[in-house]
């Protein structure tokens, strides 16, 4: 029944859908997990990395994180080719914005900016939805740190934490357990990012080469974003694992009280 419906954009089904959007939303549902925290002193964007040949040049090449202007940063889960599309006129809404009025731009005004224009391409003939979810973190004088989410359909949200990609219902419910608004700094926001990641990435050890991090903070009245080398990264894996050895020998410890040995 529904092939009759998604041949177009913009024909909604009986039930009131948009079946070619909710494909797009479904390609994301299978491509790289990405996830942002904010914390109480900057925000943090982790993705996974999945294209990890050899070969690549890693200074020129970013696969999912992708600076916007000097206090703003997206992270992207989808298409690829789609993404550099919707990064280059976030660049371009940015610039615009600064030459005009002098100013950075505010965060939510890039993200809306940039919705009404991935809305209108699931509303007009001869286009189809990008098949790109994106996370923004950024900083504004207005309202601080931020962290925005934004799908195919226009649709955008600000977040304390969240999950995009694959199995990111499963991130998105180990982060409820552990973040806890407003106590929560970049360095606990990090052990956290590497945490999720290490439990919900389909891999059977978490290495620096398949994860990006990226951070946000603010010093001396100027915004730095980070993106943070192989090395640090590495020695995050290692507290976390660490960590989960002190947890695992705590239960091997608690096991013998229960059957009274």
């Amino acid at each position: 029944m529904s092939r009759r419906y998604d041949t177009r954009t913009t024909i909604f089904s009986p039930e009131g859908r948009l079946y070619q959007v909710e494909y797009a939303m479904e390609a994301i549902g299978h491509a790289g997990t990405c996830l942002g925290i904010l914390a109480s002193d900057g925000v943090l964007l982790a993705a996974e990395r999945r294209n990890t040949n050899k070969l690549l040049d890693d200074v020129a090449y970013s696969e999912k994180i992708y600076k916007l202007h000097e206090d703003m940063v997206c992270s992207v889960a989808g298409i690829t080719s789609d993404a550099n599309v919707l990064t280059n006129e976030l660049r371009l809404i940015a610039q615009r914005y600064l030459l005009q009025y002098q100013e950075p731009i505010p965060c939510e005004q890039l993200v809306s900016t940039l919705c009404d224009m991935k809305q209108a391409y699931t509303q007009f003939g001869g286009m189809r939805p990008f098949g790109v979810s994106l996370l923004y973190m950024g900083w504004d004088k207005h309202y601080g740190f931020q962290l925005y989410q934004s799908d195919p359909s226009g649709n955008y949200g600000g977040w304390k934490a969240t999950c995009i990609g694959n199995n990111s219902a499963n991130a998105v419910s180990m982060l409820k357990q552990d973040y806890k608004e407003g106590e929560v700094n970049l360095q606990q926001s990090l052990q956290l990012a590497v945490k999720v990641l290490s439990k919900t990435l389909d891999m059977t050890k978490l290495t620096s080469e398949k994860v990006e991090i990226a951070t946000l903070t603010r010093e001396n009245g100027e915004t730095r974003i980070k993106v943070l080398d192989n090395a640090v990264v590495d020695q995050l894996i290692k507290v976390h694992e660490a960590e989960e050895a002190k947890e695992s020998e705590k239960k091997k410890e608690k096991i013998p009280s229960i059957f009274g040995d």
